[in-house]
Formats: structure tokens, sequence, C-alpha cells
């Protein structure tokens, strides 16, 4: 299902009462902080990130965040810590750059040093895998997702919120330039503050579409279900904009896609095997 009108049971999720106008413009607002405050604009992000989670974990499971594990995909410094660990959570983020781990310098107890791409987890080993503002900085978003989607447990919760390139934040830091290129974007942005960008197109920073997201949880495997496919910072009302090619690209800052991995099913066949196997005693050396 690529809306988020809906959840499973035909009823509108928790998190649809929280997408007001009022939420909108908070959030949109926090952005001219991202560099000059980071605090004040990730700690905004963080809290609105856990009651997004804790939401849609109770619309799937029935259950509060409490006593779950939450993992945390690119976790950054560790503003996220706080929010969750309040809603109950444990809290373990994964973060690939050292330099961002401690770039705060915040200490969360537990947290892991491993690229989203090959998360250093087993199978299964999760109740709810999150990312926020992550993907659009790796080059391989897809992998990152199937590889959330391999250490959540079936039945858990996988939320994948990403930068549209061609929205209004695409560039971060070198917007709106980056509508011109991001190579052009960034080697403006070296020439007038003399330094590169944080966020250096092609190194650190991938251009990822709004299509990208759509067709992704469009052709997602059986044995995933997409929960939601929504723009994060608009007010409920104006969720439609996800399902309308171009326009879509234009005026969705930041996209959310919501799974679940299924169950695994025995079929008949695997049933007798396993009753087979119980039953015939092992042949002699």
């Amino acid at each position: 299902m690529l809306r988020a009108e809906q959840n499973r049971a035909g009823r509108r999720p928790r998190f649809a009462r929280r997408a007001t106008l009022r939420r909108s413009l908070r959030l949109l607002g926090s952005f001219r902080f991202e560099q000059t405050d980071p605090g004040l604009f990730y700690g905004g992000i963080a809290t609105d990130t856990a009651d997004m989670v804790a939401d849609f974990y109770r619309d799937l499971t029935g259950r509060s965040l409490s006593g779950t594990v939450v993992l945390d995909v690119g976790g950054g410094p560790g503003y996220f810590a706080d929010e969750f660990t309040r809603a109950g959570a444990r809290y373990l983020p994964v973060e690939p750059d050292p330099s961002e781990m401690h770039a705060a310098g915040l200490r969360v107890a537990g947290a892991v040093r491993g690229s989203g791409m090959a998360l250093p987890f087993r199978d299964d080993a999760v109740e709810v895998c999150v990312s926020s503002n992550v993907a659009e900085h790796v080059p391989r978003p897809w992998v990152m997702a199937r590889e959330m989607l391999r250490v959540t447990k079936p039945g858990g919760l996988m939320v994948f919120s990403y930068t549209v390139w061609f929205g209004p934040f695409g560039g971060h830091e070198t917007g709106p330039w980056h509508y011109l290129g991001g190579e052009y974007a960034a080697r403006r942005y070296r020439r007038i503050q003399g330094r590169e960008p944080k966020n250096r197109f092609g190194r650190s920073l991938f251009a990822v579409s709004a299509r990208d997201g759509v067709r992704w949880a469009n052709t997602a495997p059986g044995d995933i279900e997409i929960l939601a496919v929504f723009p994060r910072y608009h007010p409920r009302w104006a969720w439609w904009v996800v399902r309308v090619p171009i326009v879509r690209e234009l005026l969705t800052s930041n996209l959310v896609v919501v799974a679940t991995k299924r169950a695994a099913t025995r079929t008949p066949a695997a049933e007798a095997d396993s009753a087979l196997e119980s039953t015939t005693p092992p042949k002699a050396p």
C-alpha cells in the first residue's frame, strides 16, 4: 500500500493525527539551524522521529516501544538517544564515521561503528530499525534499506526516511544551487565560503529521488509489506503529492517508507519434510 491515509486495519495511522500544519511549519523552520545550532535542529527532529516510530509500531503490534531494541542506522553523535530512551526503548546507533560519532561530544552506550550497507548484526536481530536523513549520504541507499530489513525481526518495523534531491533541502548547505547540479553547487560553496561543504556531492551527498523510494516500495519482495509511503514534513492533507510524478520531486523535502517483514510461512511440503526428519531414524555409520 503506497498510501498513509489508512493502515492495514483500514484505519487512519496514529501518526496522521500528529501531521498538522503547525508541526510542518515548526520542523521546516528548524532547518535554518542545521549548521549553526545542530543541537536545536536535531533535537526537534529526534522528538518527531521517536513519536513517528512509536505511532507506527503501536499500529503494527499494538505495543509501545518499551522494552524494544531500536537500531538507528546512521545515528551520528546520538541526538536521538534521549528520545528513544524516554520511550522505554534500548537505543543502539550505528555510524560509519568516527568523527560524526563524537561530533557533538555526546556519549551513547553501545554505539557501534559500521556501514549501513553491511550492518554488523545477525538476521532478525531487532524489533525496530530506523534511519532518518541518512540515505542521501549513502552511495547505494536501497542496499542499506534491504540491510535494515534483514536485521529486523519478522513482524518488526523498518522506518526509512531520507531527503529528496530535487526538494528544497536536497542540496543541504549548498542549496538552492543544487538545482543547477550538485558539482556546480559544491564548487560555488567552496568559492564563496572558502572551504568544502560538509556534504560534498558525489562523496558524502548523493541524488536520491522520490521516484526511487516509490519504485522500491512498489517492487519490494513478497516477504516485505509496505505499510506507508508519505512526505514526512507535510500535513496529512497534503500527503497526496507523493502519488504525482514530478510534483513529488519538487514538493517533497523528505520521503518516508515504512515497512515490516512478514513472518516466514511454511509450505505443506516443508511441513511434511520436517515431520519425516523427526520420525526417520538416522542411518548407521
